[in-house]
C-alpha cells in the first residue's frame, strides 16, 4: 500500500499550490471562474436569522411572567438531558440590545424571534400583564434603530400553564379561542412596528411530540384520535389568529404561519417520481398544511386517519383557510424519499439506510437537495407567491480552541450546500423571499438542554459570554455577497 507522511503531504501540498500559481501567472494573472461561478440572490432578498422566547429569554418568573408548559416539563426530573432548564438561558431578556448588536455585526436585515404567550397573559386569557409587552417594545425599538426588520412569531411552544391545567392545553378548543384573543392584544400594540407575524411554530412536532409521543412538553401519550383533534385545534387557532390580527392590526399588517414541513424528495428526479413527490408532500401534511391552504382535509388524510380523524365544523374549516399572506418553512433533514407506484397512493416511501450522513445530532441527516424541493413543491401544490425559510441549521460540537476561535467548518459546509440549493430553487422560480438562519447564537435546546449548539455565536452559559463562530464569519460574507462563494 502506497503511504505518505505528513511531511510528504506538505510537500506535495507545497508543490500543488506551486502549480496553481504558476498555472495563474501564464493566463494573465488571477484565476478565472469557471462555467459554474454562482448567481447573485435577488436585490431585495431578505437575509435574517432567528431564535424563540423559551430557548435564549430567561427571567421566567419576572415582570409577571406565568409558567409555561417548558418550565414545569423541564424542571421535572428526567425530560432533558443535561437536567438543564430555560430560567435563565442566554439572559436574553436582560442582554438583548448587546444581543441585537450582534446580528447587526452580521449584516443581517432580519430577525424572527417569538413573544412568549405566558409573559402577556400569564393565565393564557383574562386581564393581561401590563409589562408583558414591554420587553418586546424595547427589543422592536432596538431592532428598528439598527436597521433590522422585526418578524415576530406569536406562538414557540411555551404554552401557558394555567391553560394546559384547566382545558388540556391544545386538546380544547377554547385554547383555539384564547390564542386567537393574545394575537389580536398584541396586533393593537406591536402593528405599528411589526409588520409581519407568524402565528404558529412547527405545529408538525409539538403536537405529536408533546401529547403523543411524551418527548416534548407537556410530556402526554394520548390516543391518536385526540392527537389528531390536537393538530385540529392548532389550526383552528391559527384560523382564528390571522383573523385577529386582520382585525386589530395595523393597515399592511401580514400573517402566515411556519411549519416544519413533512419533506418528501424524489429519489431520483424523474417526472414520474417527482409528481409521485408531491402527491407525497400534499398527503403526508394533509393534517395541517393542506387543510390551512385549502380549507379541507384530504380523502386520503380521513380514509387513513378513520375513526381517529378529528371532528370539525363546515365553519371551523372557513376559519382555518382565512388567507395567508406567506408560509414560512423550517427546513433541516430529508423526511421522506419518494419514488412512483401504481398502487395507491401513487407513491411508496424508501428506507433510509444506516449509514446516511448525518451531523452531530444524528436526525439531522445533510441532504442539502431538501431546501429545492420542500419549497418548490410546496408552492406548486399550494399555489404560493411568497415562501420564507423561517428556520435552517445546524448542530455541531463548536470545539472552543486554545486561540479563542471556534473553527465551526462542519456548519459552514452544512450552510453552503443548503444555500446552493437555495439559490437553484430560486433561479428556477420558486418564489422564496428570505432566509432566516437557525439560530443567532447558542440556546436551551428543548429535551436536549444545552448540549446541542445551533448557534452562529457561541455561549458560555456560565459567563453569558458570546463568541462568533467562523460559521458568523461565512453568513457575513453571504449577506454581504448576497451571494455563495466569490
Amino acid at each position: 500500500m502506497f503511504k505518505v507522511s505528513r511531511r510528504h503531504f506538505a510537500k506535495l501540498a507545497g508543490l500543488s499550490a506551486l502549480a496553481l500559481a504558476t498555472l495563474a501567472r501564464s493566463r494573465g494573472g488571477a484565476a478565472r471562474p469557471g462555467p459554474y461561478a454562482p448567481a447573485s440572490f435577488p436585490k431585495d432578498f431578505l437575509w435574517g436569522t432567528a431564535t424563540s422566547a423559551y430557548q435564549i429569554e430567561g427571567a421566567a418568573s419576572e415582570d409577571g411572567r406565568g409558567p409555561s408548559i417548558w418550565d414545569t416539563f423541564a424542571h421535572a426530573e428526567g425530560n432533558i438531558g443535561d437536567r438543564s432548564n430555560g430560567d435563565v438561558a442566554c439572559d436574553h431578556y436582560h442582554r438583548y440590545k448587546d444581543d441585537v448588536g450582534l446580528i447587526r455585526e452580521l449584516g443581517a436585515k432580519a430577525y424572527r424571534f417569538s413573544i412568549a404567550w405566558p409573559r402577556v397573559f400569564p393565565d393564557g386569557t383574562g386581564t393581561p400583564n401590563p409589562k408583558g409587552l414591554d420587553f418586546y417594545d424595547r427589543l422592536v425599538d432596538e431592532l428598528l434603530r439598527s436597521g433590522i426588520e422585526p418578524y415576530a412569531t406569536l406562538y414557540h411552544w411555551d404554552l401557558p400553564q394555567a391553560l394546559q391545567d384547566r382545558g388540556g392545553g391544545w386538546l380544547s378548543s377554547e385554547t383555539s379561542r384564547a390564542f386567537g384573543d393574545y394575537a389580536g392584544h398584541v396586533a393593537t400594540r406591536l402593528s405599528d412596528r411589526v409588520k409581519s407575524f407568524f402565528t404558529v411554530n412547527e405545529c408538525g412536532r409539538f403536537v405529536p411530540f408533546g401529547y403523543g409521543l411524551g418527548i416534548d412538553a407537556p410530556g402526554l401519550k394520548l390516543p391518536d384520535a385526540q392527537v389528531n383533534q390536537a393538530r385540529h385545534h392548532v389550526a383552528l387557532a391559527h384560523g382564528l389568529a390571522v383573523q385577529a390580527i386582520r382585525a386589530h392590526g395595523r393597515v399592511g399588517t401580514r400573517v402566515g404561519v411556519a411549519e416544519n414541513i413533512s419533506t418528501c424528495l424524489p429519489a431520483i428526479d424523474t417526472p414520474a417520481n417527482i409528481e409521485a413527490a408531491a402527491v407525497a408532500t400534499r398527503e403526508l401534511n394533509a393534517g395541517f398544511l393542506n387543510v390551512i391552504l385549502t380549507g379541507q382535509y384530504t380523502e386520503g388524510f380521513l380514509n387513513y386517519a378513520g375513526a381517529n380523524a378529528p371532528k370539525f365544523t363546515p365553519d371551523e374549516l372557513k376559519i382555518i383557510s382565512s388567507p395567508n399572506d406567506f408560509l414560512g418553512l423550517n427546513i433541516y433533514a430529508p423526511g421522506y424519499y419518494i419514488v412512483a407506484s401504481d398502487r395507491p397512493p401513487g407513491f411508496s416511501v424508501l428506507p433510509i439506510p444506516s449509514s446516511f450522513p448525518h451531523m452531530s445530532s444524528d436526525w439531522l441527516r445533510i441532504a442539502p437537495e431538501t431546501m429545492y424541493w420542500a419549497p418548490r413543491l410546496a408552492a406548486e401544490i399550494w399555489n404560493v407567491d411568497t415562501i420564507y425559510i423561517t428556520e435552517n441549521g445546524t448542530s455541531g460540537i463548536d470545539k472552543l480552541h486554545p486561540d479563542g476561535q471556534v473553527y465551526d467548518l462542519d456548519r459552514i459546509m452544512f450552510l453552503r450546500n443548503y444555500l446552493t440549493q437555495l439559490q437553484r430553487a430560486i433561479t428556477d422560480g420558486v418564489p422564496v423571499r428570505g432566509y432566516f438562519l437557525w439560530s443567532l447564537m447558542d440556546n436551551f435546546e428543548w429535551i436536549f438542554g444545552y448540549e446541542k449548539r445551533f448557534g452562529l455565536y457561541r455561549v458560555d452559559f456560565e459567563t453569558q459570554a458570546r463568541t462568533p463562530k467562523l460559521s458568523a464569519s461565512f453568513y457575513r460574507d453571504v449577506i454581504a455577497r448576497n451571494a455563495i462563494g466569490a
